[in-house]
């Protein structure tokens, strides 16, 4: 946990940056993490430095070289401000930008730009680093989450950012397993990739730490991917603060067609909460993606035209004119993505937009047939539609399958979420204090936790014994068979299953109503003669 004191100075650093120009919170916390990686560099040639000394085996390819001591964290962290600030600004961050082999965060540094305006304040971020033992990546991982949450307070970039409390109950709700393989495909800061890793930390805690463990956790169980550089150098940052040592950020357009490099059957857990505030064009989808929501790839170039234009000397020219071609929503390629991306067998857990739930067109019922016909559809848990304030207030829901290619839909199990713990409104203040455990009122995400495990036995087979089974549709969670779902055109929508019980209310007639307000009229009268009276 940080301490108020440490919470204190990053605020204060927010503020100077804030004052000095740089007012995007993503600038802020991209210039903070140049810092903490440049921080890293020397932490981990100190680390080699050591090695080399106790084996006798100079280090082989070191970062920092025999005459480039003055550019390491410790050598300039106590330096005069303006001293400190020609080096970092002339010398470090140049070589840090051109370094390819020290992991994600390295290569994503190419188009970096160096945003401090001032000695002062670049000697205040390093003194405020400095003071933070970094061999805690625990203290170092809360900082950098704390940071992250400012994006998410400031309205326009909080897209950014998913509520840590529904990624961790989305995480709780699939419980990865040590030897997974784990995707977000639109990955942002990571969050679902490190609540995920907190999560096997947490509960394979002697494990973990065993060498082959510990190397695939370092390696290979965690992929995320993004098209925006700055979210991939906050991701790959977030990632190694919180112990990964090679995390796998990479850029890429997901959705776009990437040929033979198109990515397939290679993950068995998905978490994600997809963009679904766009729309596609067909030019750049992968074909694949298009067939699933049954379009035709081949109709998906968009057609070109040509016009007359004249020129000042009364020449005619044709020139071409492309016209707008078709396009998808964002949030339905998606879902036909992770579709592709997981093995079979493999599990996911995803935010929609309640669109996707109902949407009446050609797209949204090819995909909602796929995911209830062809794999195994297992949840919807509508989520409150203020999750999202105070940049969104869409509906939402988490959509949770297990891919199989041969069906197996039988029940789906919905949950009416009416609460997370925060209030619904833009401030989203929080409904309990930290310590407390919540009411149901304030939070139902134990309530959906813990009857969704109900569903499932120790070993993995279906619980029919779980009491989630005899609910009925009245209550806040209850079964839909999976041919109720089918004969209602795979509509997953809650409002569709969900029965509402009205309450008979009887009003009294008017003529004793009319009889009470004269009643109180008399009583009025009679309290001012009394007042009167005592004038």
């Amino acid at each position: 946990m940080l301490t108020g004191k440490i919470r204190n100075q990053i605020d204060q650093v927010w503020t100077m940056f804030w004052t000095g120009g740089v007012a995007n919170p993503i600038s802020v916390i991209e210039q903070i993490s140049y810092l903490l990686f440049i921080r890293r560099l020397d932490e981990l040639q100190r680390t080699a430095e050591r090695r080399a000394q106790a084996t006798g085996i100079p280090i082989a390819n070191p970062t920092f070289g025999p005459d480039e001591q003055a550019l390491r964290w410790n050598n300039f962290k106590d330096k005069d401000p303006n001293v400190m600030m020609d080096i970092v600004q002339n010398q470090v961050f140049p070589k840090i930008k051109a370094l390819h082999n020290e992991g994600s965060f390295a290569e994503h540094m190419k188009d970096a730009i160096f945003m401090i305006p001032s000695a002062k304040l670049l000697d205040q971020v390093v003194q405020l680093l400095s003071a933070i033992n970094m061999d805690d990546k625990d203290t170092k991982g809360d900082l950098y989450e704390y940071l992250l949450s400012k994006l998410q307070q400031s309205g326009v970039n909080g897209q950014f950012r998913t509520p840590r409390n529904i990624i961790q109950m989305m995480v709780e709700l699939m419980q990865p397993k040590l030897g997974d393989t784990i995707c977000d495909p639109s990955s942002g800061t990571c969050g679902f990739l490190m609540a995920a890793l907190e999560y096997v930390e947490n509960n394979y805690k002697q494990e973990v730490n065993k060498p082959e463990n510990r190397k695939h956790v370092n390696n290979a169980m965690f992929t995320g991917f993004d098209f925006d550089k700055s979210m991939l150098r906050i991701g790959a940052m977030n990632m190694l603060l919180h112990g990964i040592e090679n995390p796998s950020v990479l850029y890429r357009d997901s959705l776009q067609d990437q040929g033979d490099a198109n990515i397939s059957e290679a993950y068995n857990l998905i978490l994600a909460n997809p963009p679904f505030k766009g729309s596609v064009d067909f030019d750049i989808v992968a074909p694949d993606l298009l067939r699933a929501l049954g379009k035709n790839p081949a109709a998906k170039k968009a057609a070109v035209k040509y016009k007359t234009e004249i020129d000042e000397n009364g020449v005619e020219t044709q020139v071409e004119v492309k016209t707008k071609g078709p396009t998808e929503k964002s949030e339905l390629l998606f879902l036909a993505l992770i579709l592709r991306m997981l093995k079979v067998g493999g599990r996911a857990a995803v935010i929609v937009p309640d669109g996707v739930l109902f949407g009446s067109t050609k797209s949204h019922k090819s995909i909602r047939e796929k995911i209830v016909n062809e794999q195994k559809l297992e949840a919807v848990i509508s989520l409150p539609s203020g999750v999202f304030k105070p940049y969104a207030g869409v509906s939402t829901a988490i959509l949770i399958f297990t891919k199989t290619n041969s069906g197996g839909t039988d029940k789906v199990w919905f949950y009416d979420m009416q609460a997370d713990g925060f209030s619904l409104d833009d401030k989203r203040t929080p409904l309990f204090k930290d310590g407390v455990e919540p009411t149901h009122e304030q939070s139902n995400i134990a309530d959906i936790i813990a009857r969704y495990a109900s569903l499932t036995n120790p070993d993995g087979t279906p619980n029919l014994a779980s009491p989630e089974h005899s609910r009925k549709t009245t209550e806040q969670s209850f079964m839909v068979p999976v041919a109720d779902i089918i004969a209602n055109d795979c509509d997953l929508s809650l409002n569709r299953y969900k029965e509402v019980v009205y309450e008979e209310v009887q009003y009294d007639s008017p003529k004793e109503i009319l009889a009470r307000i004269k009643t109180l009229q008399e009583k009025m009268a009679k309290g001012v003669q009394e007042l009167e009276k005592l004038l």
